[in-house]
């Protein structure tokens, strides 16, 4: 089966086309990549043809740094559920656990391994390529990009001891020196990043921790190898509830399919879309209520709730009762 890729892999693709005196879209139909994939980031395309896609551009753009300068400026939400799910991560250490155990929510085709040894970590990254030679385009883009997640976590002016690429070194480093300094290194055994062990233990201080233990509660139900429909959509809805884009035809787009496709597969086994949104809503309102940290507004928002009119129906409907009557509870709680 063709591993696929969500197109927000192609962030930046048009900016350095243009920069290069290239047509993008003319580049996609090449390669047969829908011209879509430049404007709607949730679609899933063919890992494959994005490899070729890149390597056209850097040919033709001659620049031999084009997937680098890609991956320089991306954020975490550029990574879509796969960002979602480690933004509430305590630490780097867990948000990279989250990344290496649910990495096919962004890139089926991208593997991550993680050796601590000595006090060094060792991530090594690797493409499926499908029988084909690894192309040093994509393999720039995803490592630049596991380097941006990085930073992101340890501040701009964090550095790893290494950054090692199997290929050769182009004749100019001025863009790899720019992103990762001077450690990087080319013709090694293995593509990735080694960095300190005590890196991975820095705190996170925007996270979640109601949001994460639920989350990972929810993943580690879900089974490695072929998961429900069930537990695909469950998790896509626990990771995009709080950002207020939880939709059928949202969660169709993250699996590749569309949204008749999603009912057929829930129906199968007995669940509807608009039930396991309800039932997720119920689970994250109880545990933020118990955790009492958070003023009931922004628990609506997190729930994915744009006014509060629109929560205290939900809840009406839902559960009976007025949702005012929560807070009287948790006060006669403390």
């Amino acid at each position: 089966m063709t591993a696929l890729v969500r197109s927000a892999s192609l962030t930046r693709f048009a900016e350095l086309c243009a920069a290069c005196g290239l047509a993008p879209r003319a580049l996609l139909r090449e390669v047969g990549l829908p011209t879509a994939a430049l404007d709607e980031p949730d679609l899933m395309v063919p890992a494959r043809r994005v490899g070729q896609l890149l390597e056209l551009a850097a040919e033709r753009g001659r620049e031999p740094a084009f997937g680098l300068r890609m991956a320089e400026t991306r954020q975490l939400s550029n990574l879509g559920p796969l960002g979602l799910l480690v933004r509430d991560e305590p630490t780097l250490r867990s948000a990279l656990e989250a990344i290496t155990g649910h990495l096919h929510l962004q890139n089926e085709a991208l593997s991550l391994r993680v050796e601590e040894l000595g006090g060094l970590v060792t991530l090594r990254e690797q493409l499926d390529t499908e029988g084909q030679p690894a192309r040093r385009q994509a393999v720039e883009l995803v490592v630049g990009v596991t380097y941006r997640v990085l930073s992101l976590f340890m501040g701009a002016h964090w550095r790893p001891r290494l950054v090692c690429f199997t290929h050769r070194a182009p004749a100019k480093l001025a863009v790899h020196r720019r992103v990762f300094g001077s450690a990087v290194e080319f013709g090694h055994e293995f593509d990735g990043i080694v960095c300190n062990s005590a890196d991975l233990d820095a705190p996170n201080p925007g996270a979640d921790p109601v949001m994460s233990r639920y989350t990972q509660r929810l993943l580690a139900q879900v089974p490695r190898q072929r998961p429900r429909a069930v537990d695909r959509v469950r998790e896509l809805i626990v990771l995009l509830l709080p950002r207020g884009h939880c939709r059928v035809e949202t969660v169709a787009q993250h699996l590749g399919v569309d949204r008749r496709t999603v009912a057929r597969h829930l129906a199968a086994e007995g669940a509807s879309f608009s039930a396991l949104v309800d039932g997720v809503r119920g689970e994250l309102l109880a545990r933020y209520l118990k955790d009492g940290a958070r003023p009931l507004g922004e628990v609506a928002a997190l729930l994915g709730f744009s006014e509060a009119s629109a929560f205290s129906r939900w809840h009406r409907a839902r559960f009976g009762h007025a949702a005012r009557t929560l807070l009287r509870g948790r006060d006669a709680g403390r």
